[in-house]
């Protein structure tokens, strides 16, 4: 199975370059993993704030989880014919979640709030933002059209049995919504991973909080997909090799989609909506809509004055200063400062916003 654009189009690059000896979607993974977002992903929640807890996931080890259940269905349904590049998705899992806000998607629906609501910001679009123009202080990691199309596709809110690749270019600047889908089949495979990925994931992490116990998870889903995080995804990649292996779609069973439905549905009302994470929820909040204020003030207040800020008492102020003035070639043409602080925001770990928070709610300690 091919993907249905020209191969120039998906090794596309803002600024091209010679191909790397290493492989373009190589290159891009290497890309990735050495920016500072991808570094940040250690500190972010994925569902559960834990940062001091080895056993829950953070953001980080999901991305990498993502990367590694994609490339291991490309191997696997390269094995019937298919001609699949596990390279290129590889590198959209390791990218498809480097936008996202701290706290989770908690943060991600406070910001977006903040910004008017609607789609004014959107954790896929905005990784998108990161990769193409955020990342390397503004310049972007310059990567390939294939991965930046899986990113800003991979919407992983969305539970279709199955999927093809878009056969149109899109002109990624446009979008502005999770409505559009991979043009590529590898884009589709990493957007089945995420979910993968986190279905059983996100069960093990509430069994840990103590949310929920093994017993909980509805007998259909143990019987067929498994009661653990392990037996989960074995159970769900070789259902997507096995069902997709002869068609030219990427899919799951009939039987393990019926399966997955309620358990998602059982982690939406027993882990996601659990009344123990509606006091994080609500933290979170205070957080997001504290920090984006403040920003505002400060900087309609000093604007680009970079001196100013270096002399200002509190160190998220000056850190905030330091960020404005390595993002000055990039905001040149784009000065918007609700946007400037959405894009400084987004990129703050749990811990690093936490932080800010204390030095804004109490101004007479000590901040150096």
């Amino acid at each position: 199975m091919t993907n249905p654009l020209p191969e120039a189009t998906y090794l596309r690059r803002t600024h091209e370059k010679e191909a790397p000896i290493r492989g373009a979607y190589f290159r891009d993974q290497t890309a990735i993993i050495h920016s500072m977002p991808f570094r940040r992903l250690k500190h972010k929640t994925q569902v559960f704030f834990a940062p001091e807890n080895d056993h829950v996931c953070t953001r980080i080890e999901h991305v990498l989880h993502v990367a590694t259940i994609a490339k291991s269905i490309c191997l696997g349904l390269n094995q019937y014919g298919w001609n699949l590049d596990a390279d290129l998705a590889f590198a959209i899992g390791l990218g498809h979640d480097l936008g996202h806000a701290p706290f989770g998607h908690e943060g991600e629906y406070f910001l977006n709030k903040r910004r008017g609501g609607g789609n004014s910001f959107v954790h896929e679009v905005n990784s998108y933002r990161v990769v193409e123009y955020l990342a390397n202080n503004g310049k972007g990691l310059n990567l390939t059209y294939a991965v930046k199309d899986g990113i800003i596709s991979h919407n992983g809110e969305s539970f279709e049995q199955y999927l093809m690749p878009d056969n149109r270019e899109k002109d990624l600047d446009l979008v502005n919504d999770r409505k559009v889908k991979p043009a590529s089949y590898e884009g589709c495979i990493v957007r089945f991973s995420d979910k993968v990925a986190y279905l059983g994931r996100d069960v093990e992490d509430a069994i840990t909080a103590g949310f929920i116990k093994r017993a909980d998870i509805p007998m259909k889903v143990r019987m067929k997909l498994g009661d653990n995080n392990s037996e989960i995804i074995d159970t769900l990649v070789n259902d997507i090799i096995n069902t997709s292996k002869d068609e030219k779609q990427i899919g799951f069973s009939d039987r393990v989609f019926s399966r997955i439905k309620i358990l998602k549905d059982f982690n939406y009302k027993r882990i996601y909506q659990h009344h123990r994470k509606e006091r994080n929820r609500i933290v979170a909040g205070k957080i997001i809509y504290a920090l984006f204020d403040y920003l505002l003030v400060l900087y309609e207040r000093y604007e680009k004055n970079y001196r100013i800020y270096e002399k200002l008492d509190l160190k998220f102020e000056r850190e905030f200063g330091e960020y404005l003035k390595s993002m000055h070639d990039f905001y040149a043409s784009e000065n918007d400062p609700e946007q400037m602080i959405t894009d400084y925001i987004s990129g703050m770990t749990d811990s690093f916003a936490m932080d800010c928070m204390v030095q804004i709610s109490f101004p007479q300690s000590s901040f150096v």
